[in-house]
């Protein structure tokens, strides 16, 4: 038995099986159901990307610091302990450099081996002498003057400055599509877009109707005039992953971060070994400037002989990716499949919803054969012809996240400004290889 109600989104003439009531809990739910949709498609590309940004910037730091942590306890045994938080503060600076916080790399640089200095001088050679109080301050101020480490210092700090560049760019990249994601995961639905799938979802359980399901060309309609300010991420996306599959490409490259940061360990041992030889003039350089040392007759063997034979660098016991499914080209493969997401969501969201295209379906006033109506396409400025859903501005929101990738994708970054000619840099030495490629072709 019906009730003899004037509905506001699902009007027939006749009685209805709803109520007010029941249609303003129709209009909650669709809401819910519809945003849990979107979240159900967007959720493997959502962690994909803040996947693959986890391990690139977490798990690369924690092999490079356990690579030179392992130099220190294996080979500089005395001074392993005290070292330690120095190692684990300069990568995680590097860690902060590469998520884009606004560092000194060559600051960080200069902290870590000014605070290596005085454990090598007193643990090295002068065990039993402690490095603490105004002696160890002393050792710490006088590092870059005396200079015990030569060059190497320096060397650590450009090889950085070039692969860090390039992974700092990467770890922007990938933050920026995750905002995009969240934003998309949390677009708001308007009144027009709530009656509209209402209407489209459960106006037929008003007139009985509970298994019937929505035309092809009508859910087209009210999900593109939904989500029209989400279609017009469209090209900003397929922008942005273009540039995402160039960055990752020149970071598991000739700039391989993974590399660059087993490297410290390298570049720390031969900044030990230059120290060697020149201990005995610094000794007497610190002695003339005051401060009370051991005599050099007593200097330590377990520093004095070490050789460049008796460290020799293990290789790290592998060198490919530390998680095979967050390759590079696997990740670059996934996020492919999703260049055109924000073109097809409204057809994915129409193909969850079971519709039919060539029985009988639901045309939101009544059961029909097929749809009739014009099928609009994607983006705000198609909507003015959709003759289900009315779409009266874009949504703020989304319309600031369009504008923030557009941006993105001109000129990256602020901070990352600085890798505009390691890109160019990058494109050339690709053209190259193209070019090298093709005439190899040609030849055959």
């Amino acid at each position: 038995m019906g009730y003899y109600v004037e509905l506001l989104v699902c009007k027939h003439q006749g009685p209805s099986c709803c109520t007010r009531k029941m249609e303003e809990s129709y209009q909650v739910a669709v809401r819910r159901e519809t945003l849990q949709n979107v979240r159900s498609y967007s959720f493997e590309l959502k962690y994909l990307i803040s996947g693959h940004a986890t391990a690139f910037q977490g798990k690369k730091r924690a092999r490079g610091e356990g690579h030179l942590s392992s130099l220190l306890e294996d080979t500089y045994s005395p001074l392993s302990r005290e070292a330690l938080p120095h190692v684990n503060a300069l990568f995680s600076s590097l860690s902060l450099y590469i998520r884009g916080h606004n560092l000194s790399l060559e600051a960080a640089i200069t902290r870590f081996y000014d605070n290596l200095f005085p454990l090598v001088y007193v643990r090295l050679v002068n065990p039993g002498m402690g490095a603490a109080g105004k002696r160890g301050e002393c050792l710490r101020a006088t590092r870059q003057d005396v200079n015990p480490f030569g060059p190497h210092p320096d060397t650590l700090a450009q090889e950085l400055r070039r692969a860090l560049g390039a992974g700092r760019a990467l770890s922007l990249a990938l933050a920026e599509g995750a905002k995009v994601m969240n934003a998309t995961e949390h677009v708001s639905l308007t009144k027009e877009c709530l009656r509209g799938l209402t209407k489209m979802q459960y106006c037929s359980h008003c007139r009985g109707l509970t298994l019937i399901k929505p035309c092809m060309g009508y859910c087209l309609n009210v999900m593109r005039g939904c989500l029209a300010s989400v279609a017009e991420l469209d090209g900003p996306w397929r922008r942005y992953v273009a540039a995402l599959e160039e960055l990752t490409h020149a970071v598991a490259g000739q700039h391989s971060l993974e590399l660059a940061l087993l490297g410290v360990r390298g570049h720390v041992n031969e900044a030990i070994l230059h120290a060697q030889p020149s201990m005995f003039l610094l000794t007497y350089r610190l002695s003339v400037w005051g401060l009370p040392l051991t005599p050099l007759s007593l200097l330590s063997p377990v520093f004095v002989f070490i050789s460049l034979h008796s460290v020799a660098l293990r290789p790290p016991c592998s060198l490919h990716p530390l998680f095979p499914s967050l390759h590079p080209r696997e990740f670059l493969s996934y996020v492919q499949r999703y260049k055109l997401f924000f073109a097809v969501l409204p057809e994915m969201l129409c193909e969850g919803e079971t519709v039919v295209e060539d029985f009988t379906c639901w045309s939101g006033d009544d059961v029909v054969e097929s749809y009739t109506g014009r099928v609009v396409g994607n983006g705000l400025q198609a909507q003015k012809q959709n003759p289900e859903v009315k779409v009266r501005s874009p949504n703020p929101e989304l319309a600031e996240v369009k504008e923030r990738l557009e941006r993105f994708n001109q000129v990256g970054h602020p901070s990352s400004l600085v890798l505009l000619p390691w890109l160019h840099e990058h494109k050339v030495v690709s053209l190259l290889k193209r070019g090298k490629e093709r005439r190899r072709e040609r030849e055959r």
